[in-house]
């Protein structure tokens, strides 16, 4: 799989296939429809992972201050 370029966005890069897909025929759209499905049908796995690393910095601000350590000293 060919990874994005940094100097274009992913959203530009989203845009542009929501139009290539919007000329597609019928027929053509559920085929994708059914490609895209069989190609993410097994990445929960990975977006739990993501999501984990993802929160990781957020729950970080909330749990390493001197409040959180004295709630948690004497466990």
């Amino acid at each position: 799989m060919k990874t994005i370029s940094n100097e274009t966005s992913l959203s530009d890069n989203f845009t542009r296939v929501v139009k290539l897909v919007n000329q597609l025929p019928y027929q053509e759209k559920i085929r994708l429809g059914e490609v895209i499905r069989e190609e993410t049908k097994n990445i929960k796995g990975e977006d739990e992972i993501v999501t984990h690393f993802a929160s990781e910095n957020v729950l970080a601000k909330e749990w390493l201050t001197p409040k959180e350590d004295e709630a948690w000293k004497d466990l």
